[in-house]
Formats: C-alpha cells, sequence, structure tokens
C-alpha cells in the first residue's frame, strides 16, 4: 500500500461546508459522513433549511463530461415527474461543482428504506417504475458514458486479479475457471444476438432504491450506463427457479404497461451475473490503496476470500448453462 495520503483523506469537515458555502448555502457546522465508498457523501446540516447530501467524486474515476451526463438522466427522469433523486442545480443550470481539486454535487435529502423484493405487490410497482424510466431511456443514448460489457466488466477485471492480486497458490486455478467463465459469457452474448442497449441506472441493488409512501425513489445514478434493459431487473430477483419466475412475472406485468420488454434479454441475465462478480472482485482490488478499503473489507484478498471466490465462480459457470428463465 502507497504511503501517500489518499485524496479523500483532505476531506474535512472545513473543507466540506467551505465547498458547499461556495454555492451560496450557510452551513450550520453539523457534516454527517454516509456509507459510501466509490465517492465520499456527507449530511451537511444548512443554517434556515433542511440539510443538503453532498458528493464528492472520487478522483480520476469519471471525466466531468461523464459525470454531467448522469445529471443530465436524472432531470430527464425527474421533468417527466419520476421519483428520482436528481442533484441541485445553480440559476446557471449547473450541477457539477468545483472546490479545491474535488468535484462535488449536491442533493436534497431522501428519506426511505430498502424495498421488499420477494413483496409482489412492491415488484409490480418497481416493474412499473423502471419501465418508465426505460422509455426516457432509451429516447437517446449516453454519448461519453461507457457500455457494460464483458471486455470492461468480465476480461479487465481478470487481468487486474491476475497481474496484481491473486495468491500464487490459486493462480492456476483462478486462471482456468475465469478463462472458462469469459468464454461461456462471451459466447451466450453472442448467441443472443443483436440486443439493444439503452441509458440504465446500472446498479439496481437495494441499497440504491428508497421505499417509501408506497413508493420508490431511485438513487444514485452514478453506475449509470448503456446496457440491455433486463440489467436493471435481474437484481431484484431471489430464491429457487420457481420463485424467481413469479417475481420475473410480476415485474414485467409492470414493466410493460410503459415501455415492452424483449424477453430474449433473459438470456443473459446469467451472463450479467458473472460479470457483476468479477467486477465485484476486480472493484475492491483497484480501490485497495483507499484506506477506507481493508478497513471496511478486511475479509478481501486473504487466502481464505480467494478460496471461496474460485468456488463461487464454478458455480456461476454451472449456471451459466442452465436454461434461462422464461415468462409465462
Amino acid at each position: 500500500m502507497s504511503d501517500s495520503p489518499h485524496p479523500f483523506q483532505r476531506l474535512t469537515p472545513a473543507l466540506i461546508m467551505d465547498a458547499v458555502e461556495s454555492q451560496g448555502f450557510r452551513c450550520d457546522c453539523r457534516t454527517l459522513a454516509l456509507n459510501s465508498y466509490e465517492n465520499r457523501v456527507y449530511q451537511v446540516g444548512i443554517e434556515d433549511g433542511q440539510p443538503l447530501i453532498a458528493k464528492f467524486y472520487r478522483p480520476g474515476r469519471w471525466s466531468d463530461e461523464q459525470i454531467v451526463e448522469e445529471h443530465r438522466f436524472s432531470f430527464d427522469l425527474a421533468e417527466h415527474e419520476l421519483s428520482v433523486v436528481a442533484p441541485w442545480a445553480n440559476a446557471a443550470g449547473g450541477s457539477l461543482f468545483h472546490h479545491d481539486g474535488f468535484r462535488f454535487a449536491l442533493y436534497p435529502r431522501q428519506g426511505g428504506h430498502a424495498p421488499e423484493f420477494d413483496n409482489l405487490d412492491n415488484l409490480l410497482i418497481l416493474g412499473r417504475m423502471l419501465g418508465r424510466i426505460h422509455r426516457i431511456g432509451a429516447v437517446q443514448p449516453f454519448i461519453s458514458r461507457p457500455a457494460l460489457d464483458s471486455r470492461s466488466f468480465g476480461h479487465a477485471s481478470v487481468q487486474l486479479i491476475r497481474e496484481r492480486f491473486i495468491p500464487e497458490e490459486y493462480r492456476a486455478s483462478y486462471t482456468a475457471v475465469t478463462d472458462q467463465l469469459l468464454t461461456a459469457v462471451d459466447t451466450l452474448v453472442a448467441e443472443a444476438g443483436p440486443i439493444r442497449s439503452i441509458r440504465t441506472h446500472g446498479d439496481c441493488h437495494g441499497g440504491n432504491i428508497l421505499w417509501r409512501d408506497d413508493a420508490p425513489h431511485f438513487v444514485d445514478f452514478d453506475d449509470a450506463r448503456m446496457a440491455p434493459a433486463v440489467q436493471d431487473l435481474w437484481m431484484m430477483l431471489s430464491g429457487d427457479r420457481q420463485r424467481r419466475i413469479a417475481q420475473l412475472e410480476v415485474l414485467i406485468e409492470g414493466y410493460n404497461e410503459f415501455f415492452e420488454f424483449n424477453p430474449l434479454e433473459l438470456r443473459l441475465v446469467e451472463a450479467l451475473r458473472a460479470l457483476r462478480m468479477l467486477h465485484y472482485s476486480a472493484w475492491l482490488a483497484s480501490r485497495w490503496e483507499d484506506p477506507i478499503f481493508p478497513a471496511t473489507f478486511p475479509w478481501f484478498n486473504t487466502v481464505r476470500y480467494w478460496g471461496e471466490h474460485i468456488l463461487d465462480l464454478r458455480e456461476q459457470l454451472a449456471a451459466l448453462d442452465e436454461p434461462p428463465l422464461e415468462l409465462g
């Protein structure tokens, strides 16, 4: 690990409040760090107003153009009265700000709790919401933000692990299973044929959806990418095959009320899951110089972790051979 301080270590309460006040707000000296690893996110108290959420972007990850594209997508959705938490914009329409070497955005505070994905009534509502989001997401593509593909999420991830992280005693096993997994993913994607990619949220796990007043509120579009629509759907499915099919049918019932789902995309679900598994390990590896990662994920990069990870990848390789989920 490098001895030089990580850039985020400069984010003192004083710097955070100075950044917020540079946009015309007056802080009340209360700052609270929120759970966030890729970026740094703080709740900041505002005099005579509701607290704001200040998000400081990880240096070097996204370009300004890519961040602004994410913001514009959120604005598009909010303008169509969709419940997404879009960033605050100043009088000139700016939403990405710079202060003392950092880029940041401000958001209204949104309360809520994670949705119950095993509740079919909730899934119907979530399906309708995602159908509306994707209807707008399909209008135009991202120009600057990348696509979710096997090259960036799979091959590049595996290369990073092989070169810098895999313990020698697991190198042969990891190489063998990832070679097979990547070949299977690439074959499956090729056999699925041309699948349309649209602007997606990209990371629809429970932590990025706040449930409040019987409705979902989508937050954190930081991973928004061009991807097949099913990328925003498959993480909401859980349980055995019969249960997942029941969940899927309700989810797609709501979705199709606003945007037509292509059933051929169901062939990609396990491939997308495999890519997420590979990318997650590479994400942890690529962030290991950030002190918050070893402190928060102490189990990563241990011999035990890599042994279990290889077993998980073998199980996922077997899952790729199973028939895809089908709608009734």
